[in-house]
């Protein structure tokens, strides 16, 4: 008898058993080019074999499976990923969200805290108010129905004298309506059961149509009363809750009573309902109460905060500060707890304007001496640069490195000598000494200060724009002036040569100044007036632009330098516009650099445009 051939053991195609004895080829290398057939693995007779090519193909069914696993591993790590990605995402936005709220005042939180409390403690006495009145009217029941009990077994009477087998003791006189009893003999059956209900009983025919008959479900559930002459808490099918005790009787069988809880349970609901009207009226009228004792027990607190609110409206960073802001002694009693809080506050502003005196006292002494060095200085200065130019004009003959010499003396002098009547001008405007002010018109003021720009700075184009109508600001002419030359001069010393600068005037507008005028605004027309000085230069460094208006503050150095720039032009200008009632702004970037001078207008002279004016509304050079 021929016998089949072996079958192939199990896992003879999966890959990784190449080389093994009656096992095909892994469909990892076989058949694959360039990867050589293992050696010393012939085939074993009897045992299929698998066409030629097809380790290939199981090859690369199983590359697709492990692809189409890869793809499925990383789509479930993405999707995780993303999961968690959104969760911390709404974790992020409810952190964000509740850091968002507004926290609760100190009045709310006392209020709230107070009634919290109230309502807790009238909790608590409800609570412990409810159970002893149900313990009490529970207890009364249950002795009620013992003592009924004890008649009907212990003591001769009517109901003792009815059949055995009659239950109309429950409806016997002093027993609350809704009364359920039963009888049982010997046996522990029960043989007959009832409920009392409200019908008049005059004579026995009445008692017997005072009594209904139990259900089923009814017998059932009082029938499971222990006969242990306890009293237990049974729930009758149709009926609801009874106290239930049934009593063993050697001679008779026994019966069971039952009374109706639906009175005590009534007046319980009956005081829970009046309890929570009764404490939810007390807590609205403490919470009521509550928030008018707080909020007049935070008025001192209130004051203190105003105090202090209007110590941080004062201009405490330059001038004199004369801090005079302080607690009324009544709120400031340091035995209370606001009472410190005024009297701290007090101590603080005593210590904050002796030091405010002492900073005040020690800037006049350090702007005084600048003045009086400054104006000291000017002598002397004016007769070095008179000494070395009438030297070098002289007729005697000197040599070229005397006479160079002599130009660098004259010429040193002469940046000394703007260096001291800047700090003498910076000295004037910090001791606040009174501006000459009158109605200046800006047009004519920038139209010549750009005249003399162009003639200083010939290889830069310098271009006009001027409103119609006169820009007529109270100022002060000659301090103006200078504002102009300043911010000229700065753009004209910063930027390389042939850029472009332009003097724009501007009645308002929207590159204008967002700062209202201190003055109502006169014939309709806005309220300030904007000078802006622009460039298309390199611009100024963002780390330097919070700081061009500091004194000494300088950009290129050695640019600065070389061009005899004191670093002290721009803060001029500030501290003029600042003694002009204005602002001055800078916005700078790469290829534009925009400073504006805001000042507020006063009053408007209606005129013609003055000779000056003429022609310069928009003036180039090439």
């Amino acid at each position: 008898m021929a016998h089949p051939p072996p079958r192939p053991p199990r896992g003879a195609d999966m890959p990784g058993t190449h080389g093994v004895p009656g096992v095909p080829e892994s469909s990892g290398t076989h058949g694959t080019p360039g990867v050589p057939e293992a050696p010393g693995v012939p085939d074993l007779p009897g045992v299929p074999q698998p066409p030629p090519g097809a380790g290939a193909a199981r090859g690369r069914a199983h590359a697709r499976r492990a692809q189409r696993a890869g793809r499925a591993g990383r789509a479930g790590v993405a999707q995780r990923a993303g999961t968690g990605q959104r969760a911390g995402t709404a974790q992020r936005a409810g952190r964000a969200q509740r850091a968002g709220r507004r926290p609760w005042s100190l009045r709310t939180r006392l209020v709230v805290s107070a009634v919290a409390l109230i309502a807790v403690v009238c909790a608590v006495i409800g609570t412990v108010t409810t159970l002893a009145l149900q313990s009490y009217l529970q207890g009364q029941v249950d002795d009620d129905l013992r003592t009924s009990v004890g008649r009907f077994l212990n003591k001769p009477g009517p109901v003792r004298e009815l059949p055995r087998d009659d239950v109309l003791f429950v409806a016997s006189p002093g027993q609350p309506i809704g009364t359920v009893g039963a009888r049982f003999g010997q046996d522990g059956e029960i043989s007959m059961s009832g409920k009392s209900n409200d019908s008049p009983m005059t004579n026995e025919v009445d008692a017997e149509n005072r009594v209904d008959p139990l259900t089923s479900g009814q017998r059932k559930a009082i029938a499971a009363v222990p006969l242990d002459g306890q009293v237990h808490t049974i729930d009758l099918p149709g009926l609801g809750g009874y106290r239930a005790v049934a009593q063993w009787d050697h001679r008779e069988g026994g019966i069971i009573l039952a009374f109706p809880l639906d009175q005590t349970r009534e007046t319980v609901n009956t005081l829970i309902l009046v309890e929570v009207c009764v404490t939810a009226a007390g807590l609205v009228a403490a919470g009521i109460a509550g928030a008018a004792m707080v909020g007049i027990s935070l008025r001192p607190l209130r004051r203190v905060a105003a105090t202090a609110t209007r110590v941080s409206e004062l201009p405490l960073h330059s001038g004199e500060v004369a801090l005079r802001e302080r607690v009324p002694a009544s709120e400031a009693d340091p035995r209370t707890e606001v009472g410190q809080v005024g009297a701290a506050l007090n101590r603080m502003l005593g210590h904050v304007e002796s030091a405010l005196a002492a900073r005040q006292e020690s800037e006049t002494r350090v702007r005084q001496f600048v003045a009086d060095a400054s104006h000291e200085l000017r002598t002397p200065l004016a007769s070095i640069r008179g000494y070395a130019e009438l030297t070098r004009r002289g007729r005697e003959e000197i040599g070229p490195d005397t006479r160079h010499a002599l130009g660098r003396v004259e010429s040193e002098a002469g940046r000394m000598t703007g260096l001291v009547e800047d700090l003498l001008l910076l000295a004037r405007l910090d001791a606040g000494r009174p501006l000459e002010c009158a109605e200046v018109d800006l047009s004519p003021l920038v139209v010549d200060a750009v005249s003399d720009a162009r003639a200083v700075g010939s290889d830069h184009e310098w271009r006009l724009e001027l409103p119609d109508d006169p820009a007529v600001v109270h100022g002060d002419d000659a301090r103006l002036r200078q504002v102009l030359v300043n911010l000229l001069a700065n753009a004209r010393t910063h930027t390389p040569a042939g850029t472009t600068v332009t003097a724009r005037v501007l009645w308002g507008g929207p590159r204008a100044s967002p700062y209202p005028s201190p003055y109502p605004a006169p014939y309709g027309l806005p309220s300030y007036v904007s000078l802006e000085i622009e460039d298309d230069g390199p611009g100024i460094p963002p780390e330097l632009l919070p700081h061009v208006f500091e004194r000494f503050a300088r950009g290129d150095a050695s640019r600065s330098r070389a061009a005899g720039s004191t670093g002290l032009g721009l803060a001029i200008v500030h501290a003029v516009v600042a003694a002009h009632d204005g602002r001055v702004t800078v916005d700078s970037v790469p290829g534009r650099t925009v400073f504006g001078v805001h000042l507020p207008v006063h009053r408007v002279v209606h005129q013609g445009v003055t000779d000056s004016q003429a022609g310069h509304r928009l003036t180039t050079q090439p």
